[in-house]
């Protein structure tokens, strides 16, 4: 009888806590500590449920005496998967098709260069290929920036460049965005605050009727910096707001964590922060994974990302797999948008 009690006792403790982790904002969890890093990985998870299924199904076939628990473990392990995986599948697990690109659209370029690792003339060959007109780099220092506005510029793609830092004792600590000359000048709006821990900008149109943009680079949720990884995501909440506004970059959350920070108003595809939807999700690659390229995509957290208001039409995303050579953990990641 202890043993049979003991066992249901461990079952509905493993069932509780792989349900909490597959549905977080069941409970509000998403953003709560382990469940935050752990719900980032769906992919991984589910592939490591699955393997774990099949382990324990075989073990209950050569241990009589441990059968009926071992198996029912196995069963659990199977839902967590199959939760996971349709969770992932809502998502989108990629469609890089992108249309001919029309004259008025804009090419969205983020990527995460983990202190200027790819190198000037790599970034500038990825914006040539993708024909940018925005260019959002995380981690990466002014230097780098003028660099490859430098290797645009002499072919024939001339930009701005607007970069930011807390400090230079660590390029992590910078955030460069380039913005096509054709767009028009922009400035740096300081009046509304920053991300905690690594730098973010709120770019203003200088005179014209572009759109504002955003580049963003919230701290990662480690145990440590949940604090600040929830303050960060809230400050975008708050500053995602408005018209013609675009946002992109290493957002460290997935749409698990927007479902938590912005609400759920439109369903799965429509999850974003503040005004701004994401347009991974609005593509059918929201569950592509952009870190860590050690990773195959499919198994990675979708943390990068690529923002816009409603009055913003998406015409394509993909996330690019072609530099996971490069030196950065990150994927980057490229949106046509159409004003």
């Amino acid at each position: 009888m202890i043993r049979r009690v003991v066992s249901a006792a461990v079952l509905l403790g493993v069932a509780a806590a792989l349900l909490v982790i597959a549905w977080p904002s069941l409970f509000g969890l998403s953003a709560a500590p382990v469940v935050a890093q752990l719900v980032s990985l769906r992919a991984l998870s589910a592939a490591l449920a699955l393997i774990g299924a099949l382990t324990l199904a075989l073990i209950a076939m050569l241990w009589r005496g441990a059968r009926r628990f071992l198996a029912s473990l196995a069963l659990l392990a199977l839902i967590f998967a199959a939760i996971n995986v349709a969770v992932l599948s809502t998502r989108g697990f990629g469609n890089e098709s992108f249309p001919t690109r029309a004259p008025a659209e804009l090419s969205v370029l983020s990527w995460n260069t983990l202190g200027d690792a790819p190198g000037a003339d790599r970034i500038t060959q990825l914006a040539l290929d993708e024909q940018a007109d925005i260019i959002v780099l995380p981690e990466t220092s002014q230097e780098t920036g003028v660099e490859v506005a430098e290797g645009l510029r002499a072919a024939g793609r001339p930009m701005w460049v607007y970069s930011f830092a807390f400090d230079y004792i660590a390029k992590a600590r910078s955030t460069t965005v380039l913005v096509s000359a054709a767009i028009g000048e922009y400035v740096v709006d300081d009046s509304v605050g920053n991300t905690t821990v690594l730098p973010s900008m709120v770019l203003r149109p200088d005179g014209h009727d572009g759109p504002t943009i955003i580049g963003v680079h919230p701290v990662a949720p480690l145990p440590s910096q949940l604090a600040n990884w929830r303050a960060d995501l809230d400050w975008i909440n708050g500053i995602c707001r408005g018209e013609q506004t675009i946002l992109a970059g290493d957002l460290n959350a997935t749409a698990d964590h927007f479902r938590t920070i912005g609400g759920d108003s439109g369903g799965a595809l429509r999850l974003g922060l503040g005004d701004c939807l994401d347009a991974g999700l609005l593509t059918g690659n929201g569950a592509v994974g952009t870190w860590p390229t050690r990773l195959p995509a499919i198994l990675g957290a979708p943390i990068d990302h690529i923002m816009v208001t409603d009055d913003i039409t998406v015409t394509g995303f993909r996330v690019i797999t072609t530099e996971d050579g490069a030196g950065s953990d990150h994927r980057p990641i490229v949106a046509r948008l159409l004003l």
